[in-house]
């Protein structure tokens, strides 16, 4: 008997993007089996992309969204629309390769408790290294910082088969990410007031906290730019990734945890805050400011009853700082960091 294929969408969403369309989506096109249907939708670009994706792509699903709502508000309105059993959500600015899609669909349908999956993920620029966003899959420390395996900070390792294995990760880059529909509507979604940055991170946190795995798939590869939409070093994007860390911790951490690791984060956030000045990046002081400011203002909203597990019972979480392995002890490597501080 054979085997119904799966249900999947592929969801591209793009804002001012049309460069990266005309450059990767015809890799998508090719490499993407005929069960599934490519959505791409535009954040209100105003560049022309709805037009010449159905010029192109005259088979491929377009959605135009009024404004630009960011990459968590524009994604929830466009699942919200969508009945297939599973989703991808893909960059504009990703290049798949052939057999890219049928691994991360299999590890979800082998297992009903696998919410997420994300490939490995190499630098379009540098193809023998990895990526920034998402490398071998995203982990987290005791004070909130999220790294990879394969990026600790700016520290970027060559790819030379260390993570062959299919591995548990704290959380799947959304870069490129596959999951569950049903799972992402009963969790609320990313969450819109996120706007863009660790969106993804704090929807994987709130699976975990449910009970369910995510999860590294080697045998999947795509080739990320990263950073098309808001350069490294934005102020903009500066405050976003501190706000809206500080905000993931408050959401997802059950209190007694909560109490301790929320100040001592802003504490640090106020050292790299300085060190920033020193360094020669300014803007850095009023943007970090600014968000402490955002997310004090909405700190009494955040405690809502839902399930927070205790943080280092959950996959993908090193027990020790990462700043004190990293920048003291010299730790610029996922290996060289103390097996026994980690927890699966």
């Amino acid at each position: 008997m054979t085997q119904r294929p799966p249900s999947v969408a592929v969801v591209i969403l793009c804002w001012k993007g049309r460069t990266f369309l005309e450059q990767f989506l015809p890799s998508v096109v090719q490499h993407t089996p005929s069960f599934a249907d490519i959505v791409v939708a535009d954040n209100a670009s105003g560049d022309g992309t709805p037009e010449w994706v159905r010029n192109r792509f005259p088979n491929l699903t377009v959605v135009e969204l009024e404004k630009n709502l960011g990459f968590a508000g524009g994604y929830q309105q466009v699942i919200g629309q969508l009945p297939q059993e599973f989703v991808v959500l893909l960059n504009q600015d990703v290049e798949v390769t052939p057999r890219w899609l049928e691994p991360l669909l299999r590890m979800l349908q082998d297992d009903p408790r696998v919410g997420a999956v994300q490939p490995r993920i190499r630098s379009w620029a540098d193809k023998e290294r990895f990526e920034y966003a998402g490398a071998a899959g995203g982990w987290m420390d005791c004070f909130g910082y999220t790294f990879c395996r394969g990026r600790l900070f700016d520290a970027i390792e060559k790819d030379e088969n260390q993570y062959a294995t299919p591995e548990k990760i704290f959380w799947a880059s959304g870069a490129c990410m596959a999951l569950r529909r049903d799972l992402y509507h009963l969790l609320g979604g990313l969450d819109p007031y996120f706007f863009a940055h660790m969106e993804e991170i704090d929807l994987c946190w709130r699976m975990q906290n449910r009970g369910y795995t995510i999860w590294y798939c080697p045998d999947s590869v795509v080739f990320h730019v990263g950073g098309s939409a808001l350069p490294q070093g934005h102020s903009f994007k500066t405050y976003l990734n501190y706000r809206n860390n500080l905000l993931m911790l408050a959401k997802n951490l059950p209190l007694h945890q909560s109490l301790w690791i929320v100040p001592a984060r802003m504490l640090l956030d106020g050292i790299s805050a300085i060190r920033s000045v020193v360094r020669g990046y300014p803007r850095d002081l009023p943007a970090i400011v600014k968000a402490h400011w955002h997310f004090l203002r909405r700190l009494p909203t955040l405690h809502a009853p839902r399930p927070r597990k205790n943080l280092f019972t959950l996959s993908g979480v090193y027990a020790g700082s990462l700043v004190w392995s990293f920048f003291i002890r010299q730790k610029k490597v996922f290996s060289l960091l103390p097996a026994c501080r980690r927890t699966r």
